[in-house]
């Protein structure tokens, strides 16, 4: 079958391109070396067969064209070697009404790859967005990803730093219990990711990481941009492999997200270049997760479950303890609470979990936390805990009768005994125990002393709103200011420091979803995370993210992403011009406070220069006006709060 040859302009007037100079035109998807020599306009195939150099990108010197790369010749017409018996593609130029068009055989229906295979399967599975850099070493999954995107199945997200990539999925997967995808090249594009694919599995949260990587023939050789990526993430990725032509490629996909969603932890595949654009098997299709996932609606042995209803039968005033695990069962669990009259309190990365205006509502348990979590477990006579794992930061009391609920058993007695260890999805177990314990309990109804003890923690607040050194607005300020003006429902995004412990104390929490890096605790997690919320919930909800100076300089330059993307965020930035925490850290290790002062932008005006709202706000009485303004805004904004940061 004849091809048609489809004609593109490429040259609107030869005076364009002056006598012995070339460029680089495109005519269609290819590339074209185009020259202007001896009077004539001539079109080579713009790659060198050599090394791949780009002939549009060369010169001519002395009637011949010389690739930039390796200095191979060519003739800038005919496209030969002069002295060899090899050259490039030449292709017929017409010209028309002084315009010059470049004859190209019309593009070939696409023949489906191994990675158009692939991504089929990811987004057949949920897996719909992409955070990522698209670069040399992952063109040919970036180019299946493009194709999916065009039919409405993909969303991807070009961003400015690969860590915040994985962040952003971390985010969103925080956020929705579902795997995003970070996207990034061999070698150091790929290891940037590798912080935020630890803080989601730190965290227990499915992340898919998509990797490229050289060519399989020249790993081993100290190749550009060579990294053993199988080997390096091994230690962060429960799932690890590189895709071989010969692979099941789509049952590898499968597996990588079932791994993820299953052990809600990190998966990763990593591309060599050439298996990318191969074509896949005939006989191979995209799988779907129809029958290849159980559900995860596990009961926890009956033994156990009984125990804890005896335990919890002699209790007097119990007390309910939820922390991120608990995330997607607090229905049950706020029913339960109410049937046993039992204070709850949330662990930080719980936070928001329980409104804390419900009258059982204590707040935050441990170094971010509240005295009123912290009373409420001292007094307690037994501990009921949700989806928590006991960490230092939190300060769950090892001293009182323990009953342990979580999906893990892994989790279960991590770090010391627990009097009844319940392994089970927590919301399956949570309501067991309510159906079993309605009726049949006698505990104190605590809400009066709750009621009590918030109100002295209400006069504490409102002593520490008054304190005023002269050296810039106080952090709980800030937090008063949100607690009027953040919408019930946003998702909230946070970042490490001392602006985080303060936003444990004093956002009071009503609808809110937070985000945050809980175990890893790593700096610049809230605005990349609050992209990846933005993704998940669009227009349907709003996002804000708070950090401090050290966090958004982290990942200072993902405003232009906002920008780029309209992503409707509403940034906090707590700015003191310091590195307040480890400041803080040293006094009390007994050190001089060393190398942890900031030289920052006006963070306002950098963000009006990436295309953002930006507002600066240096006294306390334009606090909340400000907010207000950036919070109407229609687009991404960013609210800088000069701090004192002795005052959190």
């Amino acid at each position: 079958m004849n091809k048609k040859k489809v004609w593109y302009k490429v040259l609107d007037d030869k005076t364009e391109l002056s006598e012995n100079r070339v460029t680089t035109v495109t005519a269609g998807k290819i590339q074209i070396a185009l020259s202007h020599f001896e009077g004539k306009i001539c079109a080579l195939d713009n790659r060198c067969p050599h090394q791949g150099g780009p002939l549009g990108e060369g010169s001519i010197e002395n009637g011949i064209l010389r690739c930039p790369w390796h200095g191979w010749d060519y003739h800038p017409c005919s496209g030969k070697a002069p002295g060899f018996d090899d050259g490039v593609d030449a292709y017929e130029v017409k010209e028309e009404n002084g315009a010059f068009y470049v004859g190209i055989l019309e593009e070939e229906p696409h023949k489906p790859t191994i990675s158009d295979v692939m991504m089929e399967t990811m987004v057949n599975w949920g897996v719909n967005t992409v955070f990522g850099m698209v670069g040399h070493s992952n063109l040919g999954v970036a180019d299946a990803m493009r194709r999916l995107e065009e039919k409405g199945k993909l969303q991807y997200f070009g961003i400015r730093h690969e860590g915040a990539a994985a962040f952003a999925a971390s985010g969103y997967a925080k956020l929705t219990g579902k795997p995003a995808a970070c996207f990034g090249i061999a070698g150091p594009g790929a290891t940037n990711m590798f912080t935020g694919m630890w803080d989601a599995k730190v965290d227990r949260v499915p992340l898919l990481a998509l990797t490229g990587q050289i060519n399989t023939q020249v790993v081993g050789t100290g190749a550009f941009q060579e990294v053993n990526l199988v080997k390096a993430f091994q230690t962060v990725a429960n799932f690890n492999i590189a895709v071989q032509k010969e692979s099941k490629h789509s049952e590898l996909m499968s597996l990588a997200i079932k791994h993820s969603l299953v052990k809600r932890d990190v998966s990763h595949i990593t591309f060599p270049d050439e298996v990318q654009f191969a074509f896949k098997p005939a006989e191979e299709e995209a799988q779907t997760p129809e029958n290849r996932i159980t559900p995860f609606n596990i009961s926890p042995p009956e033994d156990m479950v009984e125990k804890a209803i005896g335990m919890i039968k002699e209790s007097k005033r119990p007390v309910i303890i939820v922390g991120h695990g608990a995330r997607y069962s607090m229905k049950n669990i706020k029913g339960l609470a109410e049937n046993l009259n039992a204070p709850v309190i949330t662990t930080f990365k719980g936070k928001g979990l329980i409104s804390d205006n419900h009258p059982l509502a204590c707040g935050v348990l441990g170094r971010s936390g509240t005295p009123v979590a912290s009373w409420f477990m001292n007094e307690s006579d037994m501990l009921i805990v949700f989806g928590a794992s006991f960490s230092n930061h939190t300060g769950i009391t090892p001293k009182k009768p323990l009953i342990q609920i979580d999906f893990d058993p892994l989790a279960l007695s991590k770090f010391h005994k627990i009097d009844a260890a319940l392994w089970g999805e927590v919301g399956v177990t949570s309501k067991l125990l309510k159906k079993k314990l309605t009726g049949k309990t006698d505990t104190i109804d605590q809400r009066d002393e709750i009621a009590v003890r918030k109100k002295i923690w209400s006069t504490e607040k409102e002593n520490r709103l008054k304190d005023d050194r002269g050296q810039g607005i106080g952090s709980i300020a800030v937090f008063e200011a949100m607690n009027k003006i953040t919408p019930d429902n946003a998702v909230i995004a946070v970042d490490v420091g001392n602006n985080a412990y303060s936003f444990g104390r004093y956002f009071e929490c009503k609808n809110q979803s937070i985000l945050m890096s809980g175990y890893l605790g790593s700096i610049g997690f809230a605005l990349p995370a609050a992209m990846g919320a933005w993704a998940a919930v669009k227009d349907s909800r709003p996002v804000w993210s708070v950090s401090g100076d050290g966090g958004l300089g982290q990942y200072l330059a993902e405003l232009t992403t906002l920008v780029r993307y309209n992503m409707n965020i509403k940034h906090i930035l707590i700015n003191n011009s310091e590195l307040g925490k480890i400041s803080k850290e040293q006094r009390s290790s007994e050190l001089k406070v060393w190398q942890t002062a900031m030289h920052n932008p006006n963070f306002a005006e950098f963000a009006e220069n990436c295309g953002a709202l930006g507002i600066r706000v240096e006294k306390r009485e334009d606090l909340e006006k400000a907010m207000q303004k950036i919070s109407d805004h229609n687009g991404p904004a960013l609210l800088e709060v000069i701090c004192d940061v002795t005052l959190i």
